[in-house]
């Protein structure tokens, strides 16, 4: 299959080549140039098949024409090595938990299949692998965990100092081996920009193999768009239509729903449930796509003021806002709302909220209130409330029992290079 830029359809790549350069010469994404409607028998099938089955029978039907069966296997055998459970809430609405995976995130599905689709173009080379990540917080740690000790790569993270949390600065910055953490002064916003810079200079991209790990990255939307197939698979028989709600920052998440519906889920609508980085529920109330800076919030990892999968999310639909706004509502919420919703839940259900499931749910109430049609709802909990302990245990005044993994980073020193919001400070590094 061919891949082209969201910024010029007549730029025409092979998946190699898409997944290896990240973001296109013109500064466009990729997408892929067809999205095949996946067999009726698949669907029929999909209550019958395991987490892995499911994920290798959607792999197959986007990568078949560039990779073999047994290519695509391994990287899905590697990539789906843990569950994705429905957890019911309250009737017809459910929680899918994404979190129980090495780091305790759902881009562990992201990053654990990237480094094995580009582990897998490595063998095929000499030339080491540059892997280039901006992260506002869990991308850092599934990606240096997906690709630590990855023969023909390293890896480079550039985060914002001081605004991730403590234990997800861990997870990538006590690694060492193939990892290098960045700590960059500045915004995720600014982080972003600098690697989409990197790709673009040609003094980088003569003298290094630069690929990106970022969710502009078209290799992250694909393993995203199994778990939304898996949900459907698990559970019960519906007429009234499914909705997912999905915490959203950079928005990879949501356009890997949409590719899934593209493929034929049937999803009714989708919730973009944002923080007050509503740049993107402003767009689909005003049809004015206005980019700002990040503010700072309790759900870090959607701190994201100019989210670069919108041009993704617009280029599936044409331009095309009615059609749009048909699958996609979107709303924002409050840090106030988010406690108080991580503290309600708790004490009604016994339950444990992250902050970013926290404004997933958040939406998905909104919207199910809203339209009272007797729809399922799903909303996507991302991470381990525990990576958030601080602002978690605030919320219901007690503390968390914390994942053994998590306590054990706790007594870790960080190593990381603190560097100014400038690119050739980067470039630098890059190069030496």
């Amino acid at each position: 299959m061919q891949y082209y830029s969201t910024n010029d359809k007549t730029i025409r790549v092979s998946l190699k080549q898409a997944v290896m350069e990240g973001l296109a010469a013109d500064g466009g994404l990729y997408l892929p140039l067809t999205i095949p409607l996946l067999p009726k028998k698949i669907y029929d099938e999909l209550s019958t098949k395991s987490f892995q089955e499911t994920a290798f029978d959607v792999a197959k039907n986007l990568l078949g024409g560039d990779l073999s069966d047994e290519v695509i296997r391994r990287i899905v055998t590697h990539t789906v090595q843990f569950e994705a459970p429905l957890v019911e809430l309250y009737k017809n609405v459910y929680s899918l938990e994404l979190f129980h995976g090495p780091t305790l995130a759902f881009k562990d599905f992201g990053a654990r299949f990237l480094s094995g689709l580009l582990g897998y173009f490595a063998e095929q080379q000499s030339k080491e692998i540059t892997i280039l990540v901006a992260t506002s917080g869990d991308t850092g740690s599934a990606v240096a965990h997906g690709f630590l000790n990855v023969a023909g790569t390293r890896v480079i993270v550039l985060y914002p100092s001081g605004r991730v949390s403590e234990i997800q600065e861990k997870q990538f910055t006590t690694l060492g081996g193939n990892i290098t953490a960045l700590e960059v002064d500045g915004t995720f916003d600014d982080c972003q920009r600098l690697v989409k810079q990197a790709f673009t200079d040609p003094v980088l991209k003569q003298s290094l193999q630069l690929a990106s790990a970022n969710s502009i990255n078209i290799a992250r939307l694909i393993p995203q768009a199994f778990y939304y197939f898996h949900a459907i698979a698990q559970l019960s028989k519906t007429d009234k239509g499914v909705v997912f709600s999905v915490p959203s920052g950079n928005f990879g998440n949501l356009t890997a729903g949409l590719i899934a519906k593209r493929m034929g889920l049937p999803v009714s609508k989708f919730i973009a449930a944002t923080n007050v980085n509503d740049i993107v529920p402003h767009f689909l109330q005003t049809g004015q796509f206005s980019p700002m800076s990040s503010i700072q919030t309790v759900s870090n990892a959607m701190d994201v003021g100019n989210p670069s999968n919108f041009a993704r999310m617009i280029e599936l639909y044409k331009n095309d806002l009615t059609t749009l706004c048909r699958d996609i509502k979107g709303y924002s919420f409050s840090d106030q709302d988010t406690i108080e919703t991580i503290e309600n839940i708790f004490n009604s259900r016994s339950y444990t909220l992250d902050p970013h499931g926290a404004v997933g749910y958040l939406g998905l109430v909104k919207y199910l209130k809203e339209n009272a049609s007797g729809e399922t709802g799903i909303f996507l909990e991302t991470a381990h409330p525990g990576k958030f302990s601080e602002v978690v245990e605030n919320s219901i005044r007690q503390k968390l029992e914390l994942p053994d993994r998590l306590l054990q980073l706790v007594k870790k020193k960080k190593t990381s290079i603190l560097i100014r919001n400038d690119f050739e400070q980067l470039k630098e590094i890059l190069l030496n």
